[in-house]
């Protein structure tokens, strides 16, 4: 009896299957996706600029028709859904560079958006304008469907390369590139000159425009005159200017930077500022001297004029240079004699003076320095003060003549023997008389 209850129940089972229908399915008849690119966010930029550019993808595709009836197997993809999309930026006719690789992106269904960003650079000349940038999609669709059976579904897909166009405005602006720096009596510690020819390399005109230069970071050469005032300043045009600055005295001898910007009207009316320019200025040495004269020598208790040759070991010319000598214990200068008129003195150039010195006559025998300095100009009659060199000066022993006449007992001894020898020759005179 309880195997007959359960054939029963399979086939009332059975029976309510056949009378209850199967749940359907859809087929899409059509569709596919459509795709569209914009930039988010603005899209006008300066030439020079680093931008990351964000690309939005959006999908506008529809499944239009759908059949659906009981026995048809559902598919996993839509027709309108873009499958491993792949986005490319290419820099086609504008002036920028595409630092970035293609973009994946994945699958975009219909009626969504993806972003993809690329990093670019605006060329730093770029004209201005308007340009269409090219934008590469590939991607692959759900093309067909055909079922077969109740069990088996074949499909078929689409690959697609798409090439769409974004726009990229450029702003006109001024930019400049400096042709040439050229440094004149520019050295450490000292005022000089560069005069500097600078072009518009831009798409704008500029017009009320004023040419500056700047301290770049931590460089030692600061303006004095920091502007000129160029007025009218055309795209392709070239301007030249002249600028006075200094060089810290704590600098090297070599190539500093310099920042130059321009300051201009634009065609709006607006006063705004070029991108900045560095240039590399070279700059000199300082002027320094040094004595290449060999040391005086000089004898207790004696004054006499010691002779002093000093050269100019820098860059430039000194001008209307004086030198001055400190004496210390154990000399003096006679007659306030301490300081020697040297005039222009060009590099490499050497020039003698003289000084009258005094020795103390307890002065103990070496070699002694003495401080001197040269006060001079430069060529913008700037007055400087050289730093401090010395003056070697050997007190020694006297020799020969001198051992007799400095020593007081040689003295009285040579005085002695000429007395008699006058007292001789009187005597014998007197004889012969």
């Amino acid at each position: 009896m309880a195997t007959i209850g359960r054939l029963i129940c399979v086939i009332l089972i059975f029976c309510a299957c056949m009378i209850v229908p199967s749940m359907a399915g859809s087929q899409f008849m059509s569709g596919s996706p459509e795709l569209s690119a914009y930039i988010a966010g603005t899209n006008e930029f300066s030439p020079g600029d680093d931008v990351s550019l964000p690309v939005v993808i959006e999908n506008t595709g529809l499944n239009e028709f759908v059949y659906s009836q009981p026995g048809i197997i559902n598919r996993n993809d839509l027709p309108n859904t873009a499958k491993f999309l792949t986005v490319t930026l290419l820099p086609g006719g504008a002036p920028i560079i595409v630092k970035s690789d293609s973009q994946m992106l994945g699958d975009l269904d219909g009626g969504s958006t993806a972003n993809a960003v690329f990093t670019i650079k605006i060329a730093p000349g770029a004209s201005g304008g308007t340009y269409l940038v090219p934008v590469i999609l590939n991607y692959t669709y759900l093309y067909t469907s055909n079922q077969y059976g109740v069990d088996l579904v074949t499909n078929q897909y689409k690959t697609v390369h798409v090439t769409l166009t974004i726009p990229i405005r450029i702003k006109s602006v001024v930019s400049i590139d400096v042709l040439s720096a050229v440094p004149e009596n520019l050295n450490v510690g000292n005022e000089g000159y560069i005069d500097m020819q600078i072009r518009n390399t831009g798409s704008e005109n500029g017009t009320k425009s004023i040419v500056k230069i700047l301290q770049s970071g931590t460089s030692p050469i600061l303006p004095t005159d920091s502007s000129v005032y160029i007025g009218d300043f055309p795209a392709g045009s070239t301007a030249t200017c002249r600028y006075r600055v200094f060089v810290l005295g704590d600098a090297q001898p070599q190539t500093y930077p310099v920042d130059v910007v321009v300051i201009y009207q634009n065609g709006e009316g607006d006063f705004v500022s070029s991108r900045t320019d560095t240039v590399g200025i070279p700059v000199g040495g300082k002027i320094d001297f040094a004595i290449v004269s060999p040391p005086a020598v000089m004898n207790p208790g004696t004054t006499r004029v010691i002779t002093v040759a000093y050269k100019n070991t820098g860059n430039n010319t000194a001008y209307s240079a004086h030198a001055t000598i400190t004496p210390e214990d154990p000399f003096i200068t006679t007659n306030n004699d301490d300081t020697a008129y040297i005039g222009d003195l060009p590099p490499g150039g050497s020039r003698t003076v003289s000084y009258t010195m005094s020795v103390d006559p307890g002065a103990t025998l070496k070699e002694y320095g003495l401080n001197t300095q040269i006060r001079y100009k430069d060529g913008l009659e700037n007055a400087y003060t050289s730093d401090t060199i010395q003056i070697r000066i050997d007190v020694k022993e006297p020799a020969g003549i001198n051992a007799i006449i400095t020593n007081p007992l040689y003295l009285v001894i040579v005085i002695a023997a000429i007395a008699g020898i006058i007292y001789m020759i009187i005597q014998r005179r007197k004889k012969n008389t």
